[in-house]
């Protein structure tokens, strides 16, 4: 019998391959996103591509009601969600004092309001059946502050924290939560933050990683139930050295790769 998957934020970027990776191992697939034209078009595409049973669940995530109203959708279908994905997220570039409140706030609600309270409406029913496996979607940002982008950052520390806790809570539990923090990733999110002009996308001397990468290593560590995984060579040595730099001097360098070229 196949597993399903439930990933949010999977009409582009990383989240679309999540959803292809999935769809080829023949696991059916719930998928979420704001968008309804593209969102259908991924899900008749991975349907007719892998021959899996796909559903398409319209919902604006940075809404304090969409999980709720997610869940109660899948119970009254009587579907068992085995993979919880929460990969739907924002960014918003610029000073603070410069930046709208209203998208900052829905940007705290969309990447750690609603992935918390998906979180808590799946797991008990994935602990009872004592299996699941649960994706956050953080960010190579979630290691240090990140000066021009500050409330972003600080949402993917929380999802990081927030993911390793409860990781550790569910130990021996049949249930394994698993962190994937990328670096800058060829999507639009860098568009749509405002950040396509920083340092840190022009700058990139090897390259973006492209969502397809990402989501390859990402999915392999996922079902191999790691908790922390980070895509590629170039990032891991950054995080590394964030974690053995003083605070201030990380904080620092992040300020530098935000400011535009």
């Amino acid at each position: 019998m196949a597993n399903t998957a439930l990933i949010t934020g999977a009409s582009t970027g990383i989240g679309y391959a999540l959803s292809r990776r999935f769809a080829a191992d023949r696991h059916n697939l719930i998928l979420v996103a704001r968008q309804e034209q593209r969102l259908n078009q991924v899900a008749d595409e991975l349907q007719r591509e892998f021959g899996v049973a796909v559903k398409a669940l319209v919902a604006d995530l940075a809404r304090p009601e969409a999980p709720q109203m997610i869940f109660d959708t899948i119970r009254k279908d009587s579907l068992q969600i085995e993979y919880l994905v929460n990969n739907a997220g924002i960014g918003l570039g610029g000073k603070f004092t410069e930046t709208e409140l209203a998208t900052e706030l829905a940007m705290m609600q969309l990447n750690t309001g609603t992935l918390v309270h998906l979180t808590k409406l799946f797991l008990p029913d994935m602990l009872a059946r004592r299996s699941g496996r649960i994706m956050n979607v953080a960010s190579t940002a979630a290691f240090q502050p990140g000066p021009l982008m500050a409330v972003y950052y600080a949402t993917k520390a929380f999802v990081l924290s927030f993911s390793e806790a409860i990781a550790n809570e569910l130990k021996g539990s049949g249930v394994t939560v698993t962190a994937l923090c990328p670096g800058p990733t060829e999507s639009e999110f860098q568009k749509r933050a405002h950040i396509e002009n920083t340092r840190l996308i022009k700058g990139k001397l090897m390259g973006l990683m492209t969502s397809e990468e990402v989501a390859k290593v990402g999915y392999q560590g996922f079902m191999n139930g790691k908790r922390l995984v980070i895509p590629g060579l170039i990032n891991k040595l950054g995080v590394q050295s964030v974690r053995i730099s003083p605070r201030a001097v990380a904080t620092q360098v992040a300020r530098l790769m935000q400011e535009n070229r």
